[in-house]
């Protein structure tokens, strides 16, 4: 981080800014629920494959975020994805996006704006990435447990999701802050 300061002009603000992409479809993955004691509470599981890809990213210092839901993984889609955070990192400030190491965010084939700078997470460490924290915040409360009727309302709700997510700017807070990332 020091050496990408060095770089900017003195006395540019910095946002820390985490990225990571999770699928949701039809799917999903059972979840705890509350029960009285004996009982067996029913979940629903869906065996069909349709599914999307939410790319989020967070600003915990901030409590804001930016986020596409798409059909694909891939390097265009993450091209969109950096386009996305560069207009929502604050006018005059400079954004350190960490991502973790997948193919799409490491190739040159990716314009960079110049309001940000990638900077990767060591290898196979997804605990480092408070997105990934996000993700399963969100399925717990809003996407698992379901039954998906079409693609259509899978992408419908993954914006709903993530939205209801925007509104609780102390949730990404209290979510995404990491001592060792915000206390330089």
């Amino acid at each position: 981080m020091e050496e990408i300061r060095a770089s900017l002009p003195a006395n540019t603000d910095i946002e820390i800014w985490w990225q990571d992409e999770a699928r949701v479809g039809q799917k999903t993955k059972l979840t705890r629920r509350w029960a009285a004691r004996g009982s067996r509470p029913i979940a629903l599981k869906d065996q069909r494959t349709k599914s999307v890809y939410i790319f989020g990213a967070i600003c915990p210092e901030r409590g804001v975020g930016a986020a596409l839901v798409l059909p694909r993984c891939n390097t265009e889609a993450m091209q969109w994805h950096l386009n996305e955070i560069s207009s929502q990192v604050t006018p005059c400030a400079h954004a350190i996006l960490i991502v973790d190491r997948a193919g799409w965010h490491t190739t040159k084939k990716l314009i960079i704006p110049p309001n940000i700078t990638l900077m990767p997470l060591p290898p196979r460490s997804p605990e480092l990435n408070p997105v990934e924290n996000i993700w399963q915040f969100m399925r717990d409360n809003w996407l698992s447990n379901r039954i998906f009727k079409s693609y259509d309302e899978i992408v419908v709700l993954c914006c709903e999701a993530w939205n209801k997510l925007i509104d609780q700017p102390w949730k990404i807070m209290s979510i995404g802050r990491r001592q060792w990332a915000h206390g330089f």
